[in-house]
C-alpha cells in the first residue's frame, strides 16, 4: 500500500496556509477518492457490523441505552429516517438521533473493536452513523445508496481514524480520543454520499471543532458519559455533514491555525506531526490493522484477562489471596497510567466503584479473572462480585509498573512486535515466585486464537440470545453477511429487533423532549 506522510504543523495567520495543504483537505481528498474496496476489507467490515450488533444487543436494557433510545424515540421521522436498535423495523427516527442511540448501545459495554497507537480509539464507533445516514437518505428518495456504498463509507471511516491515531496523540494533552472520531465519520459519510472534497473538507472542520473535549470522562469516578461520548461525536459529525451540504463553512485551518486545535489543545505552536494517508487510488486497508475484543473490558486489559485465565488453570492456588504476597504487572506506559495503579485513582481499588471505573482498573480485572478463570460482561462487574472479601484482598495486592520495553513494543510500527500485554511477577507467601507474560490477546490477529467470521457470529449469538428471538438472530446474520450486495430498500433491515415485550419491561426516563 502506497502511503504519503503529510507534515502537519502550526501556521501563523500571515503565512496563509493554502487549503490544498491543510490536513482536513488531504483527508477530504482521501474520502472523495472513488477507489474500490477489496474483498478482504469488505469481509472485515461485515465482521465489525456483526460485532457492533452483538454488543448493542447485550446492552438493550442498560440505563444509558434506555435513555438514549428514549431520546431517539422522541424524534420520529415519517419521510426517510433510520432504525434504532431494539425497535421494530418499520419505525424510523431522525438519523442524527438514531446515530446517537445506536452509538451509545455499541459503546456501553466497552466490548467492540480497538486500535491503539499514538492515541486510543474504537473504530467501530464509525459504523452507526454510516448505517443511519444510508437508511435515511434512501428513504427520502433524494439520494440512493446501497450496501456497497455503506461498506465504502465504513472503510473510509476506519482508514482516517487509524491514520490520525497513528500520528497524533490526544490523551497526552488530556483531550478525549473522540476528537479523531468526528473527522473520521465526516470523511466516511463523504465517501458514502459521494460528496465533493469541498463539502467533505467543511464537514471535517466542523466535526473536529465541535468534538474536542477533555479526558475527565475517563478519569476518577468514570460515569455513564463514557458510553455517550463517541455517540455525541458521531451525532455532531452527521450534523456537520448536513450543514456542509447546505453550503455552510468551517473554521480553517482547523488543525494548523495559530488558534486551532494543535496550537492550543495539543503539542502547541512548535508541534510537528507526520500523518500517513493512502495515495490516490490506493485501497483503504486501515480496518485490517484493528482488532476486536473477546472480553467486555478496556482493550489494554484483554491480554491480561487471557494471561490470568491461563494462570488460573495452571496455578489454582493463586485464587486464594492468603497464598499471594504481591502481584506486579510490568507493562506499557499507557496501560500503567490509564488503567493501572499509575493513574493514581483510588477509585480503581474501590469495591463500590461504577462499572465504568472497574472496566478501567487492571488490578480489579486481573484479580477477578485470576480467581474465576473467565470474564463475563455482566457477572464480572456485579456489585456482589466486586465486593467479595477475598477478591478485594487479592485486588489490593496487585499493582502495575511501567516497563520501557513494553512501552516500546506498544508504540512499535512493526505489527509483528507491537504488543499490549506485559509480564506478571507474582511473589507467593512462601517466598517463591511465578513469572508469566503475554504480548497480545488470544483474539488478536497474532494471538493464540485470532477472531474469524465464525467467532463474530458466535459472539453475536451468545450476546443476542437472551434478548432476540432465534428467527431474528438468523435474519440479522443473513442481512449483515450480504451487506455488500444489499439494495437501497434492504438497508432498513440492517438492525436488530428485541423480543416482544422486552423493551416494555423498562420505563423510558423523562427529559425535555
Amino acid at each position: 500500500m502506497l502511503v504519503r506522510q503529510h507534515d502537519v504543523r502550526v501556521y501563523k495567520s500571515e503565512e496563509n496556509l493554502a487549503r490544498k495543504d491543510q490536513l482536513a483537505w488531504k483527508i477530504a481528498e482521501v474520502a472523495a477518492d472513488p477507489v474500490e474496496v477489496s474483498q478482504e476489507v469488505t469481509d472485515e467490515v461485515i465482521n465489525r457490523v456483526i460485532d457492533n450488533a452483538s454488543v448493542a444487543a447485550a446492552s438493550l436494557l442498560r440505563a444509558p441505552i434506555v435513555s438514549a433510545r428514549a431520546q431517539a424515540k422522541a424524534h420520529p421521522f415519517t419521510r426517510g429516517g433510520s432504525t434504532v436498535f431494539g425497535l421494530p423495523i418499520p419505525k424510523r427516527y431522525s438519523p442524527e438521533w438514531a446515530t446517537w442511540a445506536n452509538g451509545v448501545a455499541v459503546r456501553e459495554l466497552d466490548y467492540h473493536d480497538t486500535f491503539l497507537a499514538a492515541e486510543y480509539s474504537h473504530p467501530g464507533d464509525n459504523i452507526p452513523a454510516m448505517i443511519a445516514v444510508a437508511q435515511h437518505v434512501t428513504g427520502t428518495r433524494s439520494a440512493q445508496v446501497s450496501g456497497h456504498d455503506v461498506v465504502r463509507g465504513i472503510a473510509t471511516g476506519y482508514e482516517i481514524q487509524v491514520d490520525l491515531v497513528r500520528a497524533i496523540s490526544l490523551h497526552k494533552h488530556k483531550i478525549d480520543h473522540v476528537a479523531h472520531l468526528g473527522p473520521s465519520i465526516a470523511a466516511g459519510l463523504g465517501t458514502l454520499l459521494h460528496l465533493d472534497p469541498e463539502v467533505i473538507f467543511q464537514a471535517i472542520g466542523q466535526a473536529l471543532h465541535t468534538t474536542t473535549a477533555t479526558r475527565q470522562s475517563r478519569k476518577g469516578q468514570i460515569s455513564t458519559w463514557k458510553a455517550h461520548a463517541p455517540a455525541f461525536a458521531a451525532k455532531m459529525a452527521v450534523e456537520a455533514v448536513d450543514r456542509a451540504m447546505r453550503g455552510q463553512t468551517s473554521p480553517e485551518p482547523i488543525y494548523e491555525g495559530e488558534d486551532g486545535v494543535i496550537a492550543w489543545m495539543l503539542d502547541g505552536p512548535d508541534a510537528h506531526y507526520s500523518v500517513p494517508l493512502p495515495e490516490r487510488g490506493e485501497v483503504k486497508r486501515g480496518i485490517l490493522d484493528t482488532y476486536t475484543k473477546e472480553h467486555s473490558a478496556e482493550y489494554q486489559a484483554q491480554a491480561w484477562i487471557d494471561l490470568a485465565r491461563k494462570l488460573h488453570n495452571e496455578h489454582p492456588e493463586l485464587a486464594n489471596p492468603a497464598n499471594v504476597k504481591s502481584i506486579v504487572l510490568h507493562t506499557s506506559h499507557h496501560t500503567h497510567y490509564v488503567i493501572g495503579s499509575g493513574a493514581n485513582d483510588p477509585q480503581k481499588y474501590d469495591p463500590t466503584a461504577s462499572r465504568e471505573t472497574l472496566d478501567h482498573s487492571i488490578p480489579y480485572i486481573f484479580a477477578v479473572a485470576l480467581q474465576d478463570g473467565r470474564w463475563h460482561h455482566v457477572d464480572s462487574y456485579a456489585p456482589e462480585r466486586a465486593g467479595r472479601p477475598d477478591t478485594v484482598q487479592l485486588w489490593h495486592k496487585i499493582t502495575t509498573e511501567e516497563d520501557a520495553e513494553w512501552t516500546r513494543r506498544y508504540h512499535s510500527i512493526d505489527p509483528d512486535e507491537k504488543a499490549f500485554g506485559g509480564r506478571a511477577e507474582i511473589e507467593l507467601a512462601d517466598g517463591s515466585h511465578i513469572t508469566a507474560e503475554i504480548a497480545v490477546a488470544d483474539a488478536h490477529p497474532l494471538g493464540a486464537h485470532p477472531f474469524q467470521r465464525e467467532n463474530y457470529i458466535q459472539k453475536f449469538k451468545t450476546l443476542a440470545e437472551p434478548v432476540l428471538e432465534p428467527s431474528e438472530i438468523e435474519r440479522f446474520l443473513d442481512v449483515a453477511q450480504r451487506l455488500d450486495t444489499l439494495t437501497a430498500d434492504e438497508l432498513g433491515e440492517l438492525t436488530i429487533v428485541a423480543r416482544p415485550g422486552l423493551l416494555e419491561s423498562v420505563n423510558d426516563p423523562k427529559g425535555i423532549f
